[in-house]
């Protein structure tokens, strides 16, 4: 059963919720109403290649964490000076994920930094 709820509750939350909150699985319909509704269990296992993906994030995360405090800041510092909607951890997380050094090059190039050795 879907349900609409009204504009309270992002002001009584203080954000706009997505995906699962608690026992809701809550998003934004098109008309800018907030639909929520009862999360719905997974009906299978997950797949070999999910398991895959979701360690690899586990991986970058745990790569993250490991970093000196300073090169988080250069990560968050490149990401901040390329005026994208990303933060150092999701820049380092495509880095990790992808290997794709051209990108991270330029971006050293331009903001000046230096991200990867």
């Amino acid at each position: 059963m879907t349900q609409l709820l009204g504009p309270f509750i992002p002001a009584l939350l203080g954000f706009r919720p997505t995906g699962d909150l608690g026992p809701l699985t809550i998003y934004t319909s098109k008309r800018g109403k907030i639909v929520a509704y009862p999360k719905a269990p997974p009906t299978s296992p997950p797949t070999y290649y999910q398991t895959r993906i979701r360690n690899q994030f586990r991986l970058v995360a745990s790569l993250w964490n490991q970093l000196e405090q300073a090169k988080r800041d250069q990560w968050n510092l490149a990401a901040s000076r390329i005026n994208a909607a990303i933060h150092g951890y999701g820049l380092f997380t495509y880095y990790q994920i992808t290997h794709n050094l051209t990108p991270i090059r330029t971006i050293e190039r331009q903001t000046h930094t230096s991200l990867v050795p």
